[in-house]
């Protein structure tokens, strides 16, 4: 029996069935964007670890920022006390987002939301929030409300929060032109904030679709909500967990669209791969008084070390620009190989979705595109994502395109 199998057997016996894993993959260790398994076997990370691992794996930054600040300590009851630290991740979270003012510091991208949801619902004194059909907002059970993106994941639960969904516009499979698709949805989304006008407090929106298959709306969707939003004085919540931080050039996705947001919500690649959360806002609308929203790790003085090498890093290494850079390589490559596989490619930077023609192949090109040493991901009905870490490059890029084309 193989390593892998050793452990996955062990895993079985003790880990909570309820975990989403798609792949026999076992980590070891990684290196820049390649990762090793516990039998030796290296693969190229088109993942990044569910697009956590921005500046690569392994990142030397960000192991030094925790080894100065673990000399001095770990954790600092931050929610009760004051630590520079923390305020230093703020500072540096803020000099990348103008207009913007104040951070809860958290643990997860489900944290971030749930504090985006209290606030929201706090700040408006109002009961009602809409969210979309497909999205994936978090498990927990404020940010589980929103969450649409698969029914396992909301069976059994209710009941949930007052939330409403309304659809996204997926244009490919709603088998429309991508404008006509937008304004469809818009009209929608209008018919259901009218029936809740005057106790809406929120609409929460991924700038870029994650879970649900890597969706990019027009932008002219983006800015119709962001407008109807302002006519019925509802907050425009961003959810920028998996979309945010360079992923897709713009350190916020929703920039793309030239839309500014009231409440923003990271995680993922904000730490470099260490639990860190944030949700960010301004000064007139994260105004609740103390006491509102506290939690006992947000604010944790390793995590935040890592927070600020890992954004000092990817401004200073341009990881933005990379990844359009390396996006318009990759989108390429997959244009040429649509065909009867795959059915469409859509992306912006490294956030790129490739439609397959139903889930049954997908799941085989993932696994077989493991067989052959690249690590790929699903998203929605039968989507492969490629979310590979920001460091990627030209070179990288292309040896996984033909390891992707082979599986084809």
């Amino acid at each position: 029996m193989s390593k892998s199998s050793d452990i996955i057997a062990r895993d079985r016996k003790v880990i909570s069935p309820s975990l989403t894993r798609e792949l026999p993959f076992v980590f070891q260790k990684g290196s820049g964007c390649h990762l090793w398994d516990v039998d030796g076997k290296r693969y190229l990370d088109f993942t990044a670890c569910i697009a956590v691992s921005s500046i690569g794996h392994d990142s030397p930054v960000i192991r030094k920022a925790m080894l100065r600040q673990i000399k001095y300590g770990i954790h600092a009851a931050f929610s009760d006390f004051y630590a520079e630290t923390p305020v230093r991740l703020a500072e540096t979270l803020l000099g990348l987002m103008p207009g913007f003012q104040k951070v809860f510091l958290c643990n997860s991208g489900t944290e971030s939301v749930e504090a985006a949801y209290k606030l929201a619902r706090w700040h408006s004194d109002r009961t009602w929030v809409i969210a979309f059909q497909g999205a994936f907002h978090g498990r927990t059970m404020g940010a589980l409300s929103m969450t649409n993106s698969k029914p396992v994941q909301r069976g059994r639960f209710g009941p949930f929060l007052p939330v409403v969904h309304t659809p996204y516009p997926y244009a490919f499979r709603m088998g429309m032109e991508p404008e006509e698709c937008a304004q469809h949805c818009l009209g929608l989304l209008e018919d259901r904030m009218n029936t809740m006008r005057g106790d809406l407090a929120a609409v929460f929106l991924e700038p870029i679709q994650g879970e649900g298959g890597y969706v990019v709306p027009p932008a002219s969707f983006v800015k119709g909500v962001r407008k109807l939003c302002n006519e019925y004085g509802a907050l425009l919540c961003d959810d920028e967990v998996q979309a945010g931080c360079f992923r897709t050039g713009k350190f916020l996705a929703i920039e793309n669209f030239g839309v500014k947001p009231d409440i923003v919500s990271l995680s993922k690649a904000i730490g470099g791969g260490v639990p860190l959360g944030a949700m960010v806002s301004t000064d007139a609308v994260m105004d609740w008084p103390q006491g509102a929203h506290a939690n006992t790790f947000g604010g944790n003085l390793l995590a935040c070390a890592g927070g600020i090498a890992a954004l000092e890093y990817m401004k200073r290494k341009k990881l933005g620009d990379n990844a359009v850079r390396i996006g318009k390589i990759i989108m390429k490559g997959l244009e040429s190989m649509k065909g009867d596989a795959i059915v469409d490619v859509r992306g912006l930077g490294l956030m790129i979705g490739v439609e397959i023609c139903d889930r049954v192949e997908r799941d085989r090109i993932v696994r077989k595109a493991m067989e052959d040493g690249l690590l790929l991901l699903p998203a929605g009905e039968s989507v492969v994502r490629i979310s590979p870490p920001l460091t990627l490059t030209k070179g990288e890029a292309e040896k996984g395109l033909a390891i992707l084309e082979g599986c084809l």
